[in-house]
């Protein structure tokens, strides 16, 4: 503690260095100063013990959960002649029992961890008690306002009062304040925090803290989903990533209170936030929790299986079960302009599996609704949905105005995430028309304003359109290399889309290059998801390029029959473009089976469906035509 005398300099002493998260290599975590103390007590009490491959992440592990405290070490290290390093592992959280601290009237060395707590626990007044317990609740720590909400109360602990109290155990080196990129952050280490759990416990408080926990972050995520579709999307993005592990934690409060209502509140609010993160797998995952809770609101049940049917992985086993009742509960909304937006939602995430035309219909539906409601965001959105589908089905022109007007209005609400899907549209549209320059700039805006607000799915869109630039003007080496970074960003995120974007853009270049297995490989592990999902657009594009595999290698059975198939899927999926690639794909395995006249005609109908399109090929797009013109004129 702090003497507070004149010309006093504090030094705060932390505790020893500890081993970056997910590292566990041997040489990396043998240069921390936890691990070197702990492996140096762990063989002076288990001589055989050794750090290498196999021992290496539970050796990380315990210097992490232990925060790198010396005496935990070495009480930890001695448990090593009683129990394997595995079973010290995996029993941390009863970490006061296990480290030789479970009886008071035990030995003074065998209570050392617990005393060393109790030292700084028995000084401490009841407000600073009451405060540091209530802190104890929290996940990863929180900032000053959340610690105000939590820890006060009408009696010992006005909230003006809390920063004062805070500070204190700060000084007592219980509490830890962190610079952090939104402010200060308090927390505990976790010997601290589950030691101050303990007494929160026996004063009978534990319950009631965590509920107001709970309401505060549940309060929270409501705030912030208001925000996160207007100019402070970065700041709430930032925020609720700070908050994660408090919202876990206080949806797994409301669900083991039984508190369906609570449950849902902090399942369906951050649901979008999570969304735009790429964590799908996480908002399914509390949505149903919260849903496992019985006697919710049947508004409220309603919202969050609509949104549950929106992030279902496209083709998992119960999508479909899903969605035959997602429009039932969207007529349970009371607001129109939220069933309109959840509506909207439902199609975006799969825009362009199943039936194009009905999921038009509805979003058209949708944006007429929020048009009417004064939804400004959600009409905009829903415009540029309706501008790629206008693109889809050939209509440039119109997808460029509806695309353009979205964007206007998502600029002028700074919503910066919507702004990268109207300019990912008109993109697309540049790119169709041949004008490479414009395809290259909005991409590269594109792609730093995805990686400002760290949102993965879009940055690997973004590399890959980038990528799929550089292929059509020859740089085969650069566009490898974008698209090789684009697949690494998807699967580091799961995110199935954009991996099959970028293998799209990888098969491409192998095909040019001549490396025909190498592309061959890449499509088949996309073919089989297409189908499940009814990706129509996708299956005619995979089975079109293994037909010109195929071709390439001189099969012309095998390419007709893959082309065949791929024309019935591109026809189904309503897209000229993709009839178009077709056409020319059977073109090539007819010429290659030898017939020429046949082949230029296939190709004559190619290319008049591109020009109706509006987007006939340009020069850098005509590499598969050229040779297949070539073969026939030969």
């Amino acid at each position: 503690v702090p003497l507070d005398v004149t010309d006093e300099y504090v030094y705060a002493v932390p505790p020893l260095d500890l081993p970056e998260p997910g590292v566990d290599d041997p040489a990396v975590l043998a240069a921390s100063g936890a691990v070197r103390l702990f492996t140096e007590r762990a063989r002076a009490a288990a001589a055989p013990f050794t750090l290498d491959a196999g021992t290496a992440p539970d050796v990380a592990a315990v210097c992490r959960r232990l925060d790198g405290i010396p005496l935990a070490l070495e009480l930890a290290a001695t448990r090593l002649r009683h129990v394997s390093l595995a079973d010290l592992a995996a029993r941390l959280d009863d970490r006061f029992s296990l480290l030789g601290a479970g009886r008071r009237d035990a030995p003074a060395r065998q209570r050392t961890l617990r005393a060393m707590i109790d030292w700084s626990w028995e000084p401490l007044s009841a407000p600073e008690r009451a405060v540091l317990g209530r802190l104890a609740v929290h996940a990863d720590g929180c900032d000053l306002a959340t610690a105000e909400a939590v820890c006060s109360d009408t009696g010992t602990v006005p909230a003006g009062e809390v920063l004062g109290l805070v500070g204190a155990l700060v000084d007592r080196s219980l509490v830890v304040a962190a610079d952090h990129p939104a402010g200060t952050r308090y927390r505990l280490l976790e010997s601290v925090a589950a030691y101050a759990l303990e007494r929160l416990e026996e004063a009978g408080q534990a319950r009631r803290t965590r509920a107001r926990h709970a309401a505060h972050f549940a309060d929270l995520a409501d705030r912030a989903d208001a925000r996160l579709r207007g100019p402070d999307q970065a700041h709430w993005l930032r925020r609720l990533d700070g908050e994660s592990a408090n919202l876990r934690a206080a949806l797994a409060f409301a669900v083991e209170e039984g508190d369906a209502r609570l449950a849902l509140r902090l399942a369906c609010a951050p649901a979008w936030y999570r969304y735009l993160r790429g964590r799908s797998g996480e908002a399914r995952t509390a949505l149903d929790e919260a849903l496992s809770v019985p006697q919710g609101p049947s508004e409220a049940v309603a919202e969050a299986r609509v949104w549950r049917a929106a992030l279902a992985v496209p083709a998992s086993e119960d999508d479909g079960n899903r969605r035959a009742t997602v429009h039932e509960d969207l007529e349970r909304a009371e607001d129109p302009a939220t069933r309109a937006r959840l509506a909207w939602f439902v199609e975006f995430t799969r825009w362009g599996l199943g039936d194009t035309v009905q999921a038009t219909a509805r979003v058209e539906r949708a944006h007429g609704d929020l048009h009417r409601a004064g939804d400004a965001w959600g009409a905009a959105v829903t415009l540029v949905s309706l501008a790629q589908a206008a693109f889809t089905r050939g209509d440039l022109a119109g997808a460029r105005s509806r695309a353009r007007e979205g964007e206007r209005v998502l600029r002028a609400l700074g919503d910066r995430w919507g702004i990268l899907q109207a300019s990912d549209t008109l993109a697309q549209i540049a790119e169709a028309l041949g004008d490479l320059d414009e395809t290259a700039r909005l991409h590269g805006e594109g792609l730093r304003i995805a990686e400002e607000l760290r949102l993965w799915h879009t940055v690997s869109l973004k590399l890959s359109g980038l990528g799929r630039v550089a292929l059509l003007e020859g740089d085969l080496d650069r566009a490898d290399a974008l698209h090789e970074r684009a697949l690494r960003v998807a699967e580091e995120n799961a995110d199935v889309v954009g991996e099959q974007f970028a293998d799209a853009g990888i098969v491409l270049a192998a095909r040019r290059r001549g490396d025909l297995d190498r592309a061959e490989r890449s499509l088949l592990r996309r073919l089989e998801w297409n189908r499940d999902a009814d990706g129509r657009i996708g299956t005619a594009f995979i089975l079109t390029q293994l037909g010109f595999v195929a071709e390439q290698r001189g099969d012309a059975e095998q390419a007709l029959e893959l082309h065949g198939q791929a024309r019935a899927e591109a026809e189904r999926s309503g897209d000229p473009r993709a009839v178009a690639l077709a056409l020319e794909g059977l073109a090539g395995a007819t010429a290659l089976a030898g017939g020429h006249d046949r082949a230029v005609e296939l190709l004559g109908r190619a290319e008049a469906l591109r020009e109706r399109a509006g987007a006939p090929l340009t020069a850098a797009e005509r590499w598969d035509v050229d040779r297949i013109t070539g073969r026939s004129a030969e």
